[in-house]
């Protein structure tokens, strides 16, 4: 009786698994991106160094915006200050974010958003982060988000943390202001 118990229980969480993950898969595996359009800015977003920080200056150097903002809230990043202090043809502003959260960097594009009278900016992000960062962004600022990615290959494990941790941040983000 108590194997089957058990068998039960195993059962009921692996089907409990398997729901949420195709649940979420739009919001986290395949969310909705958007195609590059020109705009008064590029925001890269802090997190791992997958791409996004290329695909921003790529981005740039292709005439998509004149400025590229980074979120760099890292103690200390050679690679964010090779980019903070390179020479480009398109302006370049690195900034740390507080709170060091999408929420501040949401918080750092409405100021500077509102400042300069922007319309549109292409935010960069990893693929898990789209949907969440869109949503606390968007409670930031009302002006025209655009969500580009660079397509990193994640491993299982990595997309199973992302689930957790999105999922977490969700619903953190839910109650919170911008």
């Amino acid at each position: 009786m108590c194997g089957r118990k058990y068998a039960v229980t195993i059962i009921g969480g692996l089907v409990t698994v398997a729901v949420a993950v195709a649940a979420l898969w739009p919001v986290y595996v395949r969310p909705r991106t958007d195609r590059p359009a020109p705009a008064d800015a590029i925001l890269v977003l802090g997190g791992a160094h997958d791409g996004r920080e290329q695909l921003g200056l790529r981005l740039a150097r292709e005439g998509y915006a004149p400025r590229v903002l980074f979120s760099d809230p890292y103690e200390y990043s050679t690679r964010m200050n090779r980019i903070c202090h390179g020479g480009y043809s398109f302006e370049v502003i690195c900034f740390d974010p507080s709170p060091r959260t999408t929420r501040g960097e949401g918080r750092e594009l409405a100021r500077r958003a509102r400042a300069q009278n922007w319309q549109r900016v292409i935010v960069v992000t990893f693929t898990p982060h789209i949907s969440r960062a869109r949503y606390v962004l968007g409670k930031c600022w009302s002006g025209e988000l655009l969500f580009v990615d660079p397509a990193p290959r994640l491993s299982i494990s990595r997309w199973a943390y992302d689930y957790a941790y999105q999922s977490v941040g969700y619903a953190k983000a839910f109650f919170e202001d911008c």
